[in-house]
């Protein structure tokens, strides 16, 4: 049921977020004068609108986004009625154009701020100093935390009937204890805990020397076997070693909290990052096609792949059903931000297309006035109609492509 309602939950909040972005183009048109005529929240039959001045506002029955009409867009549109031929959006200013045209992105880009300053003075934002790579990893203390078992096979998974009692828990290690000595061996960090482990046989009594609350002590173990690649070789060949049943506490959090003052630093700085993830996500997604087909023909699911508003909406339900609202939250930034650059793109029909054009105009109005020629004036929309069709096929078939993997080989944060 947490799930289910997650799924909901998250689906709603990507509706809202895209009608709010046509809410943005609809705001700004009217607030230079252009005429908008239509404003609806989903596609399909219309299941309740009302008029008011000149604009129909309503409810359309596929809530799979929203539109807003604008009159005369480009200049080759027929919607334009008699007397609105100086309302035509085409015809104001190039940066009133593109005001109207990036509001969309805008309104998206304003949601993931706002979301990411709540984020700061709520539940905290991730800790820029917190070990990520390997190496950090095992510079860190080897202060560990209490597994509770060891998985025997190669695997990320939660704890099953039948898998080995953690070694660490039956020899009276708390979480926060501080291993120091394995066998006799000095450890100073967590990589000399992995490898001191590493040279014990699985089965054989393991001396351990640790720190607990000031206070130098030992115990002893068994430790139990499981599967690992060579830790100088992550992606050699898996083989039997011993297993401790212990993991890495971080000397420093994973989280930060801020005032409401310090948050908008924070928040600069976590939007810096998000927009070069962004960047390097979107270089990525070509190659990232053979994974997706990979996945759809039975194959293992690339956690880096692509998603959908499908997969998006079930990774939000995950995390409702894990009580992980950080997950959700956090999952609802990115995306917005994401659609906010990628609707930038110089690509029609995207709304970066539009304004491309519009400036491409001005920059050419502006040489053929120096060059002492007549203006050509606008664009031909229709002459783009090919190339436009075939960024809509491409992105058609890549969506389907997110669409089919999401839904019979889905991307899974928590372990089932």
């Amino acid at each position: 049921m947490a799930y289910l309602l997650g799924v909901v939950l998250f689906a709603l909040a990507i509706l809202v977020s895209v009608s709010l972005h046509e809410a943005g183009h609809m705001v700004t048109a009217k607030a230079f004068g252009m005429k908008v005529t239509r404003y609806f929240v989903g596609f399909g039959p219309t299941i309740w609108s009302f008029r008011r001045g000149e604009t129909e506002y309503g409810l359309k029955g596929v809530p799979l986004g929203g539109f807003c009409k604008i009159v005369g867009m480009t200049p080759q549109d027929d919607d334009v009625e008699p007397g609105d031929e100086k309302r035509v959006m085409w015809r104001y200013p190039v940066w009133k154009r593109t005001i109207v045209m990036s509001a969309g992105s805008a309104t998206h880009f304003a949601l993931a701020l706002v979301g990411i300053w709540i984020m700061a003075i709520s539940a905290g934002l991730p800790n820029p100093q917190f070990p990520s790579t390997e190496e950090q990893i095992r510079a860190e203390p080897a202060v560990v935390a209490l597994a509770d078992c060891v998985v025997p096979e190669f695997a990320n998974r939660a704890c099953v009937a039948g898998d080995p009692a953690s070694p660490a828990a039956a020899a009276q290690l708390r979480d926060g204890d501080r291993i120091t000595s394995l066998n006799g061996a000095p450890v100073n960090d967590y990589g000399d805990l992995l490898a001191a482990i590493r040279t014990v046989a699985p089965g054989s009594t393991a001396q351990i020397g640790y720190v607990r609350d000031g206070q130098d002590a030992t115990t002893s173990t068994v430790l139990a076997q499981t599967q690992r690649p060579p830790l100088d070789d992550p992606d050699g060949t898996v083989g039997p070693v011993a297993a401790l049943g212990v993991g890495l506490i971080p000397s420093t959090p994973a989280r930060v909290e801020y005032g409401p003052i310090a948050a908008f630093g924070a928040t600069a700085n976590f939007t810096g990052d998000l927009a070069v993830g962004t960047y390097e996500a979107m270089k990525r997604l070509p190659e990232k096609v053979p994974a997706l087909w990979t996945a759809i023909t039975g194959g293992e699911r690339d956690i880096d792949t692509p998603v959908s508003v499908v997969g998006a909406s079930r990774l939000g339900g995950e995390a409702v059903a894990n009580n992980a609202w950080i997950v959700f939250f956090m999952l609802f930034i990115s995306l917005n931000f994401f659609i906010g650059v990628f609707n930038l793109l110089p690509l029609l029909p995207l709304d970066g297309g539009h304004i491309a054009i519009a400036w491409f105009e001005r920059a050419r109005s502006w040489v053929y006035a120096r060059l002492g020629m007549p203006d050509p004036g606008r664009v031909d929309y229709l002459k783009l109609m090919p190339l436009t069709y075939g960024v809509i096929l491409i992105g058609g078939a890549f969506t389907l492509l997110t669409i089919t993997a999401d839904v019979v080989n889905p991307i899974t944060l928590f372990s089932r």
